[in-house]
């Protein structure tokens, strides 16, 4: 080697092993070195036992997959970029043509988009249930169901569903269950150990949120307990280029060791918060499971001591749209955004009246809150203003 730029390419220093720290190390990678091409033809890109390429996993990736397994309870994890792109690959991996798919009324609207649309589209129906009646599930499901959704809590409205109602009607009928965690950030509930002999199938987590806990990645995952599914989703995986850049990796692996913390922290802040709000004039009702009354909220406690620091409230039928926005524009801490789960407070209003099929028990304008991680009593003063700022 001659030349200096080939001498500095294929620079024959490696560092001493044995190194040891608190954070992971960050492995960046396409390509993957294989020492002869024995070892590449013997190397199987499903199995962790070693590299073949970047989108394959790295030991970054390698980690953070197992750590969300442990985490959620289950044995197995493949990361996605983002929420959604977590939620399409479990559709993708456990669906055909011809199959059908059962989503709560109060799903996540895009879950539900992805269904009208690209789903649709590809001969996969679906239909929508009440996910507070387990008892009528079972006439909801047809010879062509495969698949049961489950939101806990649901999106925006936040009802809790009655999961093991929902997991006991499935089983009976060989459903497989999928269940959207991300609200209960595998600390509020364990989703695959949810008592009397009931777990369910599949775990999706929006990784965006708690997990990373900075408002800063986009990142999904999917942890299973089934080997035989995992690998269903796992082909699903490589099959449709799904990564994530190792970057965002760190990033998340850096948050988990305070996700209990601050988990905690924000559901005692939303928890005061939302018992504050229902004393005010304007508010007509609060929509927090762990709040009685709220929507389910016997369900919440049949299942969980935690809850997300996540809540809506409905105005009064006299306060007009309109006031409502001009309530939320009047807010100085919190920030209007969607998302959650980051140290910043949000408040974002919603129009119900396309997110949902009755809304006869959802009267008046609502708007969602996320509780970041500002202390409670400025927050009350800053809803206090803004109340008043509208009358």
């Amino acid at each position: 080697m001659s030349r200096r730029i080939t001498r500095l390419i294929h620079h024959p220093y490696r560092a001493p092993a044995g190194f040891e720290a608190v954070p992971p190390a960050v492995h960046k990678a396409s390509t993957v070195i294989f020492p002869n091409v024995a070892a590449l033809r013997a190397r199987d890109w499903r199995s962790k036992a070693g590299y073949t390429y970047g989108l394959h996993g790295t030991p970054t990736t390698f980690t953070l997959e197992e750590r969300i397994a442990t985490l959620e309870g289950g044995r197995h994890c493949v990361l996605a970029p983002s929420g959604l792109a977590a939620l399409a690959l479990v559709n993708l991996a456990l669906l055909r043509a011809g199959d059908e798919l059962l989503l709560p009324d109060n799903v996540y609207g895009p879950s539900k988009d992805l269904a009208r649309s690209l789903l649709d589209g590809w001969g996969i129906a679906h239909r929508l249930y009440d996910p507070l009646d387990a008892g009528a599930l079972a006439a909801a499901i047809g010879p062509r169901t495969r698949l049961l959704w489950i939101e806990a809590a649901g999106s925006v409205t936040m009802e809790f569903p009655d999961v093991r109602g929902l997991v006991r009607v499935a089983r009976a009928q060989g459903l497989t269950v999928a269940l959207d965690n991300t609200w209960g950030a595998g600390l509020a509930f364990d989703p695959f150990d949810l008592g009397e002999g009931l777990r369910v199938d599949v775990s999706m987590h929006a990784l965006t949120k708690y997990p990373s806990g900075g408002a800063d990645v986009l990142m999904g995952s999917v942890t299973t307990v089934d080997p035989a599914l995992h690998e269903r989703v796992l082909l699903a995986h490589m099959r449709l280029g799904l990564g994530v850049g190792a970057n965002d990796a760190e990033t998340i692996l850096r948050a988990l060791p305070t996700l209990e913390l601050r988990y905690d922290a924000q559901d005692r802040a939303a928890r005061e918060i939302a018992a504050w709000l229902q004393r005010q004039s304007a508010i007509r009702r609060v929509l927090h499971p762990a709040l009685p009354g709220s929507p389910g909220h016997e369900h919440w406690a049949g299942l969980c001591t935690r809850a997300a620091g996540l809540f809506s409230v409905l105005f009064d039928e006299g306060v007009e749209p309109a006031r409502v926005d001009a309530f939320v524009d009047a807010l100085k801490l919190f920030r209007i955004g969607y998302s959650w789960a980051g140290p910043v407070s949000l408040a974002v209003p919603y129009d119900l009246s396309s997110m949902r099929r009755d809304r006869s028990a959802l009267p008046g304008t609502l708007v969602r809150f996320s509780i970041g991680l500002e202390a409670v009593e400025d927050l009350k003063a800053d809803l206090a203003q803004a109340l008043a700022a509208i009358g």
